[in-house]
């Protein structure tokens, strides 16, 4: 029986697992949604289901690159507790992920937790996920997968602790200064490289911002024009990498350190722990309460 987007959806709503999950246990109970959840209630996964639908916006951020600079990827791994990113059971998860996300399969979070897990083939990144949500009792989450693959200059990274990490893919300059590069990118979070980079609806929403704020300074359209494009230069300034103060000295800026060094950056990315997941604020006795009822 074909299995469609709409019973993958409804049966993601009455479990909480993942679409994946979802989808591979319709396949195997032919259509039958019923049955599935009874299939998957009986190997554990409805365990797994009920703390999927908790927030995970805590973590690490994994940085894996190949010999040759050449091929790398950033990978967010979530789990719920300060305490659980800690432990060596999710870190050498995270780890295991990470190495496995090298492999030019693993074309983002969804490939990736299909993929054979790179220091147990046996396992998917998904069934080693499960497993550890049954060890360690939280919900843990491959949430985004950013792949650098067979790039022109040379991968250099930097991570902040756990929860920052970046890679920059530096052309011409050396590694001292793509460590520099990187730590500036963790501190700063630049929007873009370059001002052509940034998006135009980006562009116009500040710029609409400015010309609202001019105009209410009551100034004549030829000095609010002028006042407009001032601000929108300043605001390129200040989301882009080459318009950036360098952080370490703040005397010069990105794009002119860059040229001092004869190099080049042709792409950066950034990830931090959590970002864009909203988090809650629970209600202390309603989770004793949760944890008595074994939810």
């Amino acid at each position: 029986m074909a299995i469609t987007a709409a019973m993958v959806k409804e049966l993601r709503e009455r479990t909480g697992a993942g679409m994946m999950e979802c989808k591979k246990a319709l396949v195997e109970a032919d259509g039958d949604i019923e049955a599935a959840i009874e299939a998957m209630r009986k190997s554990g996964q409805a365990k797994a289901a009920k703390k999927a639908g908790r927030i995970a916006a805590e973590g690490v951020v994994m940085i894996e690159i190949a010999p040759g600079a050449k091929n790398g990827v950033l990978v967010e791994i979530n789990c719920e507790t300060d305490f659980v990113a800690k432990d060596e059971n999710f870190a050498s998860f995270a780890a295991a992920v990470a190495r496995t996300a090298l492999s030019p399969q693993a074309t983002d979070a969804l490939a990736l937790s299909e993929m054979p897990l790179a220091d147990d083939p046996a396992m998917t990144v998904n069934g080693a996920r499960e497993a550890l949500i049954a060890k360690i009792g939280e919900n843990v989450q491959v949430r985004r997968l950013v792949r650098f693959d067979d790039v022109a200059g040379t991968l250099h990274s930097y991570r902040h602790g756990q929860r920052i990490g970046v890679i920059v893919d530096l052309v011409e300059g050396d590694e001292t200064l793509g460590r520099d590069i990187a730590m500036h990118v963790a501190a700063s979070n630049p929007l873009c490289v370059s001002a052509d980079e940034v998006p135009a609806e980006t562009l116009e929403k500040e710029r609409e911002i400015f010309r609202a704020q001019a105009l209410d300074s009551g100034k004549p359209a030829n000095i609010v024009e002028k006042m407009i494009e001032g601000r929108v230069r300043k605001f390129l300034e200040e989301v882009t990498l080459l318009g950036q103060a360098f952080v370490k000295d703040p005397e010069i800026t990105v794009e002119k350190l860059l040229k001092q060094a004869g190099a080049r950056v042709r792409r950066f990315a950034r990830i931090e722990v959590g970002e864009g997941v909203e988090k809650r604020s629970d209600n202390f006795a309603e989770e004793v309460m949760a944890q008595v009822r074994g939810d």
